[in-house]
């Protein structure tokens, strides 16, 4: 076999990522939105900037990030209502977001011998910003925003994985989907026939509907390459036993 006619099968496979807390952390995109609120009270109410963040940082850190905002409010005496124009600031603004160099490192590592794709809950105009902001873009081969397919409650739908398959030219039996969330992630991509690998140490299994154990786990994204090959060798291995 040639090496091009090699690279080419070894390209009819695909690794597919979710985004948020598995190539970059979250609270990173919360802190740049905190930081934006900060900014916009200190324009339109006068309010000291480095004080307002460090009361939203505070309630984070403290395990209160869904009520940082009514925090905020109640500190400074802001009313209540105020929340929600204040939550509008946070998901339309222009994140400031880096990606890290190791992830962009295996990134460069896999993409010559897989298709990459990543899949991703949430807003898609949220969500385009944050792959904007990291330059996944030019990284990957494709970015399904999960809430455009099917019934549009996102993963751990089946259509949502499916679409990206379908947009990779890949079947899904030759997909490796790695995430974090339990549910979101990984029992999502079992229902769509996928292999699942999770990134340990992140969410808890507990209060999942329908929990399922991913086929590997990892600490770090750098052990993926050879893990992928690993999953999906296994895989062949056992059908062709059979």
């Amino acid at each position: 076999m040639s090496e091009r006619a090699r690279l080419d099968d070894e390209r009819d496979r695909a690794i597919i990522f979710d985004m948020d807390d598995t190539l970059y952390p979250e609270r990173r995109f919360v802190l740049s939105g905190f930081a934006a609120v900060a900014h916009a009270l200190r324009t339109t109410r006068g309010i000291d900037a480095r004080e307002s963040f460090r009361v939203l940082s505070g309630a984070m850190r403290a395990g209160r990030r869904r009520t940082a905002l009514q925090t905020l409010c109640s500190r400074f005496g802001l009313p209540l209502d105020l929340v929600g124009e204040l939550v509008g600031i946070i998901r339309q603004h222009r994140p400031r977001l880096r990606l890290g160099t190791s992830t962009r490192r295996v990134l460069a590592e896999l993409r010559p011998r897989w298709r990459l794709g990543i899949l991703t809950n949430g807003m898609p105009a949220v969500q385009a910003r944050k792959v904007e902001a990291l330059g996944l873009g030019p990284l990957v081969d494709e970015v399904v925003y999960a809430s455009e397919h099917g019934t549009g409650s996102g993963k751990p739908e089946r259509a949502p994985f499916l679409a990206m398959a379908s947009r990779l030219r890949v079947v899904p039996e030759r997909c490796v989907f790695v995430g974090d969330d339990p549910e979101r992630d990984i029992a999502g991509a079992a229902g769509a026939g996928m292999r699942s690998v999770r990134i340990d140490g992140a969410r808890s299994t507990i209060g999942c509907v329908h929990p399922v154990m991913p086929d590997s786990t990892i600490r770090h994204l750098s052990e993926l390459p050879e893990m992928a090959t690993t999953l999906l060798e296994r895989k062949a291995h056992a059908c062709l036993s059979r």
